[in-house]
């Protein structure tokens, strides 16, 4: 397939962290037996689904470009994409939960490029372009959907992780793939199975990642929407899965009303789901989101804002009430009468206000760590951030003065300011002091020996959310995953089964048929465990009414028999046929 490159001004704007999980689609790696893969699942879940998705999907799949017949080809997807205001870029597999929600934050869909092996038709538990491709492509045609999308990610990408969550990724990540190779050892699928069951069974608090990840999983992925007895289908994981989308509108899978418990509620990948979700509308989701966003310290600070961050051990930021926005790994908090009164961070970091670092306070000078207090002077009832000029000189708050400042929890600050800056409504964000101590009872906390003191001034913690406030403040090209797909291996006998599903599927675009005896014969005495090529070898001659039907559907039969485990898959072939 030669289609003329189409960018898209989304993927342009993409930062830098974003772009390194991108990779070329080359669309020349897909073979015959990927596309009659693709062709099988398209043709069967677009005739199931007519009857029980919701009724986006199938308008979406003419308005995204995705096709039937062929796996859709990046570049053609994203010069449709962009007409409804999204992209979409290739990433191989599983990428971590933060970096893809950033990329819905920016209207782009991920798309695992790699495509599930025949032996996995009905379902893998490793993303591929058929999950993202057939199933979230089409339903973010509906604005409401997509506008549900693109805050979800908006809001997962602030989400605190904990340094448990990227070892469950991680696991699952391995397990997805090794599960999607050919041949993996049975050994080695026992390990990864045990060790993420290990993982998921630790008693650990759930952070804000683990629970906002539940909401995207019983939502994008596996949500139902409309009435508990009459739900129609619109997660992707449901509509690229022709073997759950059958399953799941079955009296077997327990039908439950969508609210803000689902974060609670935990999933296995690897198994089909006894419980679905079902939202009343595209609208409820947003509003459940919203529910669980109030929750988060990204809303409310404070003190268990920064202690969050701190049991991360990542990368994180807290913004103070006067906007001032620090970014750092963080270490420390001490506390006063259930509030922080005390921040430290450890290791480069960078300052910043409206998500622009401010000049001279980037990681460079602030390499070693960063320590403030936080909250109210002690017997003093106008905070610090509040003070009217008249106010900083009554309390000797001005240049080139030495001043003692203590705040409550018993923090004092001592030194000669050199400096202050001001936020764009006029308030103190920063005072800078020389010749400085700071101590907190007994311990000190900075001596004058160190250098410039820089104080962050504001009354309280006003927010807490993983990553940095400026994003170009770090260097962030360095979290990829790994480990990587693992692609099919290539035997004679399985290229010689390639060029027979290419003869057939250009037999079928040409409209010609005077090969496929021959294909047909080849395949009963070369391939006799092959059963989706005689299947569309039996549609080939029932269309074009060729002599040869009778034989290829009666081989088909004898395949049907001899291979239980494909028995269904024939039979709904033959049922579309």
């Amino acid at each position: 397939m030669n289609e003329h490159f189409e960018t898209n001004p989304l993927i342009d704007r993409l930062p830098k962290h974003l772009k390194q999980f991108i990779k070329p689609q080359d669309y020349n790696d897909y073979t015959p037996i990927n596309q009659a893969v693709w062709r099988y699942v398209m043709r069967k879940n677009v005739d199931y689904l007519s009857k029980v998705a919701h009724s986006s999907y199938l308008d979406g799949l003419q308005k995204t470009g995705i096709s039937i017949e062929s796996i859709p080809s990046m570049y053609g997807m994203n010069r449709i994409l962009k007409e409804i205001g999204w992209a979409a870029v290739a990433v191989d597999g599983f990428i971590p939960p933060n970096a893809f929600m950033e990329f819905q934050a920016y209207n782009v869909l991920v798309i695992a490029s790699d495509i599930r092996q025949l032996e996995n038709i009905e379902y893998t538990p490793a993303p591929d372009i058929i999950h993202e491709g057939a199933g979230h492509a089409p339903i973010i045609a509906n604005p409401e959907y997509a506008e549900y999308l693109r805050r979800f990610g908006e809001i997962g990408c602030k989400a605190i992780s904990s340094a448990h969550d990227y070892e469950i990724y991680e696991a699952i990540r391995e397990l997805s793939i090794l599960e999607e190779a050919e041949g993996t050892p049975e050994s080695e699928l026992k390990r990864i199975r045990n060790k993420v069951d290990e993982l998921q069974a630790k008693a650990t608090e759930p952070s804000e990642m683990a629970l906002i990840r539940n909401l995207h999983w019983w939502t994008v992925e596996y949500g139902l929407i409309g009435t508990v007895e009459n739900p129609k289908i619109y997660g992707a994981g449901l509509l690229s899965s022709i073997g759950e989308s059958e399953w799941c509108m079955t009296d077997k899978v327990k039908k439950i009303p969508y609210s803000i418990d689902a974060a609670y509620q935990g999933f296995d990948i690897t198994k089909p789901q006894p419980q679905l979700y079902v939202t009343k509308d595209f609208g409820q989701l947003s509003m459940v989101l919203e529910e669980f966003a109030n929750k988060m310290a990204l809303r409310s600070g404070g003190l268990s804002g920064i202690k969050k961050l701190i049991q991360s051990k990542a990368l994180g930021t807290i913004e103070l009430s006067t906007g001032l926005q620090i970014s750092g790994v963080f270490t420390n908090v001490i506390e006063h009468e259930n509030k922080p009164v005390y921040i430290q961070t450890t290791g480069a970091t960078a300052l910043a206000y409206r998500e622009k670092e401010l000049v001279n306070h980037g990681t460079e000078y602030h390499s070693e760590g960063f320590g403030s207090p936080i909250g109210r002077l002690k017997h003093i009832n106008l905070t610090i951030e509040d003070m009217s000029p008249r106010d900083l000189l009554a309390y000797n708050i001005h240049e080139g003065n030495f001043v003692e400042l203590e705040f409550e929890g018993d923090i004092k600050v001592a030194g000669e300011i050199i400096t202050g800056s001001r936020n764009l409504r006029g308030e103190i964000i920063l005072i800078s002091f020389k010749n400085c101590t700071v101590t907190h009872n007994d311990t000190i906390l900075f001596k004058p020996e160190w250098g410039t003191y820089d104080m962050a001034v504001g009354k309280k913690i006003v927010s807490a959310f993983s990553g940095p406030a400026d994003i170009n403040s770090f260097d962030m090209i360095t979290h990829v995953p790994t480990t990587k797909t693992i692609k099919a291996k290539k035997t004679s006998e399985r290229e010689a089964l390639e060029k027979l599903y290419k003869q057939v599927r250009e037999q079928r675009e040409s409209n010609q048929t005077n090969n496929l005896e021959i294909i047909l014969n080849d395949l009963i005495a070369n391939h006799t465990q092959d059963w989706l090529l005689t299947l569309e070898i039996v549609e080939l001659a029932k269309q074009h009414n060729l002599p040869i039907y009778d034989n290829a559907l009666h081989h088909l039969l004898k395949v049907k028999e001899s291979r239980p485990d494909v028995a269904h898959l024939i039979t709904n072939g033959l049922n579309l046929i």
